[in-house]
């Protein structure tokens, strides 16, 4: 630490940090538009500036950058100078001569940066009369708004979708004030982390498309801290709701997990709560097999008598919290619980979960992904899987870069000089899968090869790592690159078979015995697989297990809890299965075939609301909470399973109970305060403090002010009045600062910037005391494909593979059909081309040539509704649809507004 003075008062900070940083950490306002605390420093937007002089005698000093200037011990500076000041109101008013002024319109009003910034620079008054140059707007697809006449030329768009997340259709065109950020010709933004614009960007060119359409406040918008359920990644996020509707959701910051962003699936994706389709009321199934709405009291008598008549069984679910899977076990019994995954899926997480507690590797949070410095992935597409794991990767690469700079002196903040130094050298990323991946762009190395080839390769590997001279090059080259790297990372995941997720251990371990601080990452498709996978243990029942019993007559009541069983397994065994029970009871929030099939079924409360606790595939369990409360008879799913069992029970006593059962969820209590929690003798609000006002709020119904509803099972309240004061992190429902309205003020709730939140990021690790026995090496895929056969290969998307996200019609339209994966050699084979149909195992998707994919294979788009039908790592005869209408181009859009 050295000493610094800032206008004649002395301050400690960090030697070689930036001045901008140490200003904020400091808690100083220094404006500032360009400089992001992912990104970096470039000093484009020179809004940080500050007056340095040479001496505390020196009368004049220099005007400097504070983004791009390193503190040292001594050095002197003036941020609230005449000098200073008047530079950075003549920057921001040089800044807004072409802004149009439309505040009062604009989806960023109130919580727009550049407003703050402005206000907070002294600029007031305008002194240019002449014309504004003005810009025609792009349509960018269905999710992102593009109003370009607000830019003020700060670059943080460009720098973040090209060189932070490697995107190559977003770019700065022509030159001077004419300077233009959009794509070459307009259309769909090809990143699966482009929605990050929106928070980005520091005024309202880039926006939320559903936000602009559906215009709501920042501080009309009822916020509570959720997590994504859009994958097993457990990103934090902030859900706002007005009017019972989800308006919007924005990142919530979490240093070891997601930091500043997240993937476009968890941004938009969430949007399937506001659908039609929402089951709103209990209804009983008649003989016409119409259903009827029935009242909440009567449903929980009829429903609840059937459980007293014996022969349980329940289907769990991995999108549904632990509280709720744990309520359907004890209801049912270990014995009769299913987790509701598809058995090839089931088997593969129990055996993830054997190796994550056998492994002597560390099992690494995404903030540790980043600082891995060589990298294996084994198998699987981790873009379209876990794309926020993408990102982190993309980070990763980097490491070699930052080495390079330590040696020659520079910061690590000082961006644009790394990109320089480096150019296109990269630490060693090696990708074993079938096809081109999202990463291929950046890897050391691409392997597309079959899934049997890919175990091998990872057996060479193995070899490699203890006898180097004998592998053959290809993995003597990945086993030497991990070997000379400090913290080598595996990952893995559930598209490849059981051989491959246990060579990825095998790899881990060898690292880890040469000394290695190896790491091991598995990824899982949904966001509660690992936790389902915990709390049945191994040797859980499986769907063709639990047909077989209810055949036999052991079964005579089914309860599915948030699970559509025909994504699970074929449509003949379910509807079999469904068929050998006498009742069966479905719980869920959006109509789905299963509930279809029920008996019985009762609505469900969707994540924005209801609580409930998720286990990320890191093993780190987190909590989320109501945004709103339930409209009509919807209840979380845990509260309908206790009032089923007849024994009713607060949110926090089957937490406890859950804990207390299965040792290794103890943690679960811990991941966020409880209900009783209080600061100050208050709760903490989820409406900020300018709040319309709740008459205001439901002027349109009553003019007479109600009651404020009351949440007795958290420490969240349903006013804009509460806690003030510095609260948990796993409860900050939104961040705001007196003079930061926009998102930007989170540093001014960390304990530095880009550091940890003051009250703790929320959530537990789970698996970091637990060990567990390594499971018996699994068979590999038999290599042999029989002749005139395809072995058919799962092709995770990130718009398409998920089950939720594709209620939401945007997500539709960017995700478009199912589809089928050739390179030419095979397609020509088959008789078709590229846009034909092609017919497999009873359904018909669209062709698509992919030169990457290895003879003999065809992918498929793994999860899409209209896919759902084949299973990956089987083989399939595929011939050409003789009636297939290929698609027609669809035409851009011309909603943009301009």
């Amino acid at each position: 630490m050295v000493k610094i003075k800032i206008d004649g008062i002395e301050y400690q900070a960090e030697e070689g940090a930036n001045l901008l940083e140490t200003c904020l950490n400091l808690g100083l306002d220094l404006p500032y538009f360009c400089w992001h605390p992912a990104l970096g420093s470039v000093g484009a937007c020179r809004q940080c500036a500050l007056v340095q002089y040479q001496r505390e005698e020196d009368a004049h000093g220099r005007v400097v950058m504070g983004c791009m200037t390193p503190v040292s011990n001594g050095a002197v500076f003036s941020l609230d100078g005449d000098q200073a000041s008047s530079f950075r109101r003549a920057i921001v008013e040089s800044l807004m001569l072409n802004h149009p002024h439309d505040c009062p319109v604009c989806a960023e009003g109130g919580e727009c940066h550049l407003q703050d910034m402005t206000v907070m620079a002294g600029h007031r008054d305008r002194h240019y009369r002449g014309r504004k140059n003005t810009h025609r707007n792009q349509y960018l697809g269905p999710l992102i708004h593009h109003e370009m006449n607000r830019c003020i030329t700060c670059y943080r768009c460009t720098r973040y979708y090209r060189d932070y997340a490697g995107g190559t259709d977003l770019a700065e065109l022509a030159a001077r004030d004419h300077i233009y950020f959009g794509r070459h010709q307009e259309g769909l933004l090809q990143s699966e982390f482009a929605g990050n614009l929106v928070e980005v960007c520091p005024t309202g060119v880039f926006t939320d498309k559903a936000l602009v359409h559906e215009y709501t406040r920042k501080w009309d918008l009822q916020s509570a801290p959720s997590v994504c359920a859009g994958c097993a990644l457990g990103c934090n996020t902030l859900p706002g709701e007005r009017y019972g509707k989800l308006k919007r959701i924005h990142n919530r910051f979490n240093q070891e997990v997601n930091g500043y962003f997240l993937c476009d699936r968890g941004r938009f994706g969430g949007a399937f709560v506001n659908r039609e389709t929402r089951l709103d009321y209990a209804a009983r199934r008649q003989p016409d097999s119409s259903f009827r709405a029935v009242d909440t009291a009567a449903a929980l008598a009829e429903a609840g008598s059937r459980l007293g008549a014996g022969k349980l069984a329940g289907i769990g679910s991995p999108r549904a919290s632990i509280e709720s899977n744990f309520l359907l076990r004890e209801l049912v019994g270990p014995d009769h619980f299913c987790t509701g995954m598809a058995d090839p899926e089931q088997a593969k997480a129990q055996r993830i979960l054997a190796h994550l507690g056998s492994s002597p590797a560390h099992n690494p949070s995404l903030a540790e992904v980043e600082s891995a410095d060589a990298i294996l992935v084994l198998g699987e597409d981790i873009t379209h899987i876990a794309p926020r794991m993408a990102l982190a990767l993309r980070q990763s690469v980097r490491n070699l870069a930052y080495r390079m700079a330590a040696e020659t002196g520079l910061k690590p903040w000082q961006d644009a000089a790394i990109r320089n130094l480096a150019q296109e050298q990269r630490s060693p990323l090696h990708i074993v899968a079938g096809f081109d991946t999202g990463l291929a762009d950046i890897a050391a190395s691409n392997s597309n090869l079959a899934p049997a080839q890919q175990v091998q390769l990872a057996e060479a590997c193995i070899a490699a790592l203890s006898e180097p001279g004998k592998a053959e090059p290809r993995a003597a080259q990945i086993a030497a690159d991990l070997c000379s790297a400090e913290r080598p990372l595996v990952i893995c995941g559930v598209s490849g078979g059981e051989a491959l997720i246990d060579a990825a251990a095998a790899i881990a371990q060898a690292l880890c015995q040469q000394g290695k601080a190896a790491m091991l990452s598995y990824c899982l498709p949904e966001c509660n697989s690992l936790g389902a996978a915990m709390l049945a243990g191994p040797g859980a029942l499986s769907l063709a297990e639990l047909g077989e019993r209810a055949l036999e007559g052991e079964i005579n009541t089914l309860l599915i809890l948030e699970n559509d069983l025909f994504r699970r397994a074929p449509a003949g065994q379910v509807r079999e299965l469904l068929q050998n029970v006498d009742c069966c009871i479905g719980i869920d929030c959006l109509e789905n075939q299963t509930l279809e099939l029920c008996d019985w079924v009762l609505p469900a409360a969707a994540f924005t609301e209801a609580e409930g606790t998720l286990v990320s595939s890191e093993g780190r369990a987190q909590r989320y909470f109501p945004v709103h409360a339930p409209a009509a008879q919807r209840r979380p799913g845990w509260q309908w399973l206790a009032e089923l069992s007849g024994a009713v029970a607060s949110f926090d006593e089957i937490c406890l109970r859950c804990a207390a059962a299965h040792p290794l969820l103890a943690g679960i209590t811990a991941c966020a305060p409880d209900h009783d929690w209080r600061n100050s003798g208050l709760k903490v609000p989820r409406q900020p403090h300018r709040y319309s006002g709740r008459t205001a709020m439901l002027a349109n119904v009553s003019v007479h002010e109600p009651k404020q509803l009351e949440d007795s099972e958290s420490a969240l309240a349903y006013t804009m009045e509460g806690s003030s004061g510095q609260q948990p992190g796993a409860l900050l429902p939104f961040v705001w600062s007196p003079g930061w309205n926009s998102n930007q003020s989170i540093h001014k709730f960390q304990s530095e910037v880009g550091g940890p939140l003051r009250g703790g990021g929320g959530g537990v690790r789970l698996l970091d005391n637990w060990r567990s026995e390594a499971p018996r090496a699994a068979a590999a895929i038999a290599g042999g494909i029989p002749a005139g056969h395809h072995l058919l290969i799962p092709r995770h998307q990130t718009f398409g593979s998920d089950e939720l996200s594709m209620q939401v019609d945007s997500i539709r339209e960017v995700a478009g059909p199912a589809r089928i994966y050739l390179n030419a050699e095979q397609a020509a084979l088959v008789g078709t081309e590229e846009g034909d149909g092609v017919s497999v195992a009873g359904i018909n998707l669209e062709l698509v040539l992919d030169q990457s994919l290895p003879a003999g294979c065809a992918a498929f788009t793994v999860g899409h509704p209209d896919s759902t039908a084949l299973n990956g790592c089987s083989t399939a005869l595929l011939s050409r649809d003789s009636h297939w209408r290929r698609r027609q181009p669809r035409l851009i859009g011309t909603d943009s507004g301009g």
